[in-house]
């Protein structure tokens, strides 16, 4: 138990043995910004103030009264304004967080919050027709990153990829295919006008041509176009997946369209729906009745021409992912999808689902900007910026750490200038640079760092900030998982790295005068390695221990 989860415990007891009450949500405590309004602050006097109609200078007086017997660690407790609660600490309590985060090691952040919540996040899910796209990049750091944050926070999380495998697409991708192995053999070709053009389709088309010759001429077009479909798809989703492995996103579970309907699951759903009352017929289509369920209007599942609709795949996948034993559903879906959400919901919740279970957070589209200007196209292909290309360009670390710095709602311009800077402009440089410089401080020292009972020594200003913080990152890990945001773990990063080069700045950690100052400090420096590696960890980002503008 960290300094701040000691005083929200004492301060429960306190109020519940004072007053009776036992509302755990109204116990706030913060580190304040101004170092003199203590270490640990509380505002709980003044929110108790409408429960118990009562001054609230008061009402603080009697819990500090209290605090002060049942915080042994508490150097003084003050009252301050109308009725703040300003904690100072031991020094030595203070610092016994190095010790817990040594002892922790790769596991300090680490947390049974979730309570073993078994949640399934889908994310990515594009088309096996070309290669992945800066904005597929954004979701995919963003999904992998929750599902790291989530299992260190003591969820059960797994990643899928749904592959979109079956439709339209998917034929246009074979007869695009067709158009370009044609064209190799010096035939007449035709592309489809909705079909797919890259360089990418040329690639396998060569590719294809070089393992089977001409193989696929001398079939009828029709199952010519199906077999290179098949092809097609394989050797796309080879791509995604070497390209996701290459931007360090894996995932668990990789489940396809194709699949879901190939083992009658779409069938399964839509009479299961049939048998619940929930669908009608109409126009010689068969309608599912969601306006009972929140829709503004009811969706065909199945048109009159006997084909069923994008959602009816959509609710069988989301019925099986529920039959896996997953207690939450989480997508990472594109803006253009924000009205498909309710639809989905309320298949569920009319399915007997709870319709909360189902969860989706929406991926806004990103800007590549390079020297202000907007850039829309690749210079090599004159095609959209694929997430290889830009990890190429400005490199993975950069990529992942600029996607996730930006909550997923937002609109956000991505700088690829600024992202290929080696210098503190750069978020994440600055950060690797803190990370760096710690390990050279680690390196260059005179005595090897001995763990110690307690800390004494360590009493400036720049310790205390760094302790306290370094004591906070389980709770913002968290916090970060409950509302899957990983950009709160780059604000956390960006406030340690600065508190270490603050610290760094101010304090000769190496000091041959005096072994015991060294001792504490250097001890002070491994634990905020360790928080920092853990930290880039769960974004997927690496921690180099040496970097080109490293302390000499």
């Amino acid at each position: 138990m960290n300094n701040e989860e000691k005083i929200l415990s004492s301060i429960k007891k306190v109020i519940k043995d004072l007053f009776n009450i036992e509302d755990d949500s109204i116990v706030m405590v913060e580190i304040p910004k101004d170092n003199s309004n203590g270490d640990y602050s509380t505002n709980i006097a003044m929110r108790l103030t409408k429960i118990l109609k009562r001054n609230p200078h008061q009402i603080a007086e009697e819990i500090k009264a209290k605090l002060l017997e049942d915080l042994p660690d508490a150097n003084s407790i003050d009252i301050a304004g109308p009725g703040f609660i300003n904690f100072w600490l031991k020094k030595d309590a203070m610092a016994d967080i190095i010790n817990t985060i040594i002892e922790a090691g790769d596991k300090y952040g680490h947390s049974d919050h979730g309570k073993g919540l078994k949640v399934l996040e889908e994310y990515v899910s594009a088309n096996p027709t070309g290669p992945l796209h800066c904005g597929h990049a954004r979701g995919a750091a963003w999904g992998d990153s929750c599902v790291r944050i989530m299992n260190a926070a003591g969820y059960k999380a797994t990643s899928e990829y749904y592959i979109n495998d079956a439709g339209a697409q998917m034929m246009n991708l074979g007869k695009s295919l067709l158009g370009r192995y044609r064209e190799l053999f010096g035939l007449d070709f035709t592309l489809p006008e909705d079909g797919y053009h890259g360089p990418d389709v040329i690639e396998i088309a060569k590719a294809i041509k070089e393992k089977d010759g001409d193989k696929y001429l001398k079939m009828p077009e029709e199952e010519a176009v199906l077999a290179l479909k098949a092809l097609g798809k394989e050797l796309e989703l080879e791509r995604i997946r070497k390209d996701l492995a290459y931007y360090r996103c894996g995932f668990d579970s990789w489940i396809s369209e194709q699949w879901i309907t190939d083992e009658g699951k779409v069938e399964e759903a839509v009479a299961k729906m049939n048998e619940m009352g929930l669908l009608y017929e109409k126009d010689g289509a068969i309608w599912f009745e969601a306006t009972k369920y929140g829709d503004d209007k009811d969706r065909v599942l199945k048109k009159s021409d006997g084909y069923y609709t994008y959602m009816t795949p959509d609710i069988a996948n989301h019925i099986y992912k529920y039959e896996r034993g997953y207690d939450l559903l989480v997508n990472i879906w594109g803006a253009d999808h924000h009205g498909y959400i309710p639809r989905m919901k309320a298949a569920m919740e009319a399915l007997g689902y709870p319709r909360d279970n189902l969860q989706v957070d929406i991926c806004q589209m990103v800007r590549m900007v390079e020297n202000g200007e907007e850039v829309k196209m690749s210079k090599r292909t004159g095609n959209a910026i694929t997430l290889r290309e830009l990890c190429d360009d400005v490199g993975v670390d950069a990529a992942r750490y600029t996607f996730l710095s930006k909550a997923l709602d937002t609109h956000f311009d991505f700088d690829l200038t600024l992202a290929r800077t080696q210098s503190n402009e750069n978020p994440v440089y600055y950060a690797q640079y803190a990370y760096a410089r710690i390990c050279s401080v680690l390196r260059q020292a005179k005595q090897e760092a001995k763990k110690q009972d307690h800390y004494t020594c360590l009493n400036d200003s720049k310790e205390i900030d760094l302790l306290k913080l370094l004591s906070t990152f389980t709770d913002v890990v968290a916090d970060a998982a409950e509302t899957r945001s990983p950009n709160k773990i780059c604000n956390y990063i960006q406030k340690v790295a600065t508190c270490f080069h603050s610290f760094y700045g101010a304090c000769k950690i190496n000091d041959p005068n005096n072994p015991e100052l060294t001792n504490e400090r250097l001890n002070l420096a491994e634990a905020t390695k360790i928080t920092l590696k853990n930290a880039f960890d769960l974004l997927g980002v690496s921690a180099p221990e040496q970097m080109a503008k490293e302390d000499q």
